[in-house]
């Protein structure tokens, strides 16, 4: 947490703009691209990160366009291509170059697939990507090292157990998670809205403790597989006593399965760029839910608090302690088939090695080491992605 206080406290005390990298210039990061445009901010600048120059010269083009009709454009964007993912050097020396406030890891190791689509139908766990998930950012804080940077880092895919394994590995691991429990509060703010009868349900607040499995499971089913939640939903600072059974029940809505479905998550990196914003330039105190926060495993609600004149940032055990959020968080990722992460070596559960073996008629390792993710990601992709892609 100290070492997150003094990067938040950095970004407080400097004058210049702060220049916020997005690697990864795929649907999450060009929604992201858009959003900050939107934001009018002159303090900011992006530098986006990738490999094919035309093609992200013509998505930066249409952004700075469209936003400068609608009178927003006020952020200036420059490009970085030629950067390999797999290559540590090469991210290290563009780093390096442009000396970021804030890198956005977007990347992912098999774009253009929602892993979701194979393994919930099948599996119904998510944490079996977990190699895949962290093949690029594992890299990228390699890079953030060996340039010495002192970035806040932000990534974005499966940081419920990603950010854990890079922490036990005794590895640099990004400061925030997003995504996943980030999109279930906004369902669960509409549910009760119209359970209470509230209309500004944007001024419900709400306090939550979970993992990516309920974030997928109670989105698709409007349940929660007999695990008790860990949440508290307020309004003008009462308690909402309500039936989360019903509330959960009503969050199963309609959702797009296509790239328009990264809309939620770049929405997700957005929240934690404009918390840092508030809470370092506005001397704001702000609450966010972050997957992985503090390399611990699951989802968590964390305060950052710019109000006094060393910036700070901390789990908000306002209303549940952090035994209880660890406790529950082991429970609910246990469901996405991640029975632990320690010592750098991440446990597949037993259920979903059996699971896997039907569906996919491969034969997962139990344990998987740090230094085995490459290995294992290829595997993973070579044995379930791609001959499930082909039929």
């Amino acid at each position: 947490m100290n070492e997150l206080n003094i990067k938040l406290q950095r970004i407080r005390e400097k004058k210049d703009r702060i220049k916020i990298m997005i690697i990864g210039l795929g649907s999450v990061g060009n929604y992201l691209m858009d959003y900050l445009m939107s934001t009018g901010r002159k303090d900011i600048e992006i530098v986006v990160v990738g490999r094919n120059h035309d093609k992200m010269e013509q998505d930066v083009n249409i952004v700075r366009i469209a936003s400068l009709i609608r009178g927003q454009n006020r952020t200036p964007i420059s490009i970085e291509s030629d950067v390999d993912l797999n290559d540590i050097g090469t991210i290290a020396k563009c780093i390096r170059k442009n000396d970021p406030d804030i890198i956005v890891n977007s990347s992912r190791a098999y774009p253009g697939l929602k892993y979701g689509s194979i393994s919930w139908k099948n599996v119904r766990a998510y944490g079996i990507w977990t190699p895949l998930s962290i093949k690029f950012v594992k890299n990228i804080m390699e890079a953030v090292d060996e340039a010495g940077s002192e970035a806040i880092v932000i990534n974005t895919s499966y940081s419920d157990a990603v950010i854990p394994w890079m922490k036990s590995a005794g590895r640099t691991y990004p400061d925030f998670g997003s995504g996943n429990i980030n999109h279930l509060i906004p369902r669960i703010k509409y549910a009760i809205a119209e359970i209470k009868g509230i209309e500004d349900y944007w001024n419900i607040d709400i306090t939550y403790a979970v993992s990516h499995f309920h974030d997928v499971v109670i989105s698709k089913e409007g349940q929660t597989e007999g695990v008790k939640q860990l949440i508290v939903a307020k309004y003008n600072g009462k308690i909402i006593d309500v039936d989360y059974d019903a509330v959960f029940s009503r969050c199963s809505i309609p959702m797009p399965t296509d790239a328009k479905r990264n809309m939620m998550n770049a929405s997700s990196n957005f929240d934690i760029i404009k918390g840092i914003l508030d809470s370092t330039k506005d001397g704001k105190k702000v609450k966010l839910h972050i997957p992985g926060a503090f390399g611990e495993l699951g989802g968590y609600p964390v305060i950052l608090d710019g109000t006094k004149d060393r910036m700070s940032a901390y789990f908000d055990e306002s209303e549940f302690s952090l035994d209880d959020m660890r406790k529950v968080n082991s429970e609910s990722i246990y469901h996405d088939g991640v029975e632990s992460v320690k010592g750098g070596i991440l446990t597949y559960t037993d259920e979903l090695i059996a699971k896997a073996k039907k569906a996919f008629g491969v034969e997962l390792p139990k344990n998987v080491k740090f230094d085995d993710i490459d290995k294992t990601a290829k595997f993973i992709i070579d044995e379930i992605i791609t001959p499930a892609t082909k039929q």
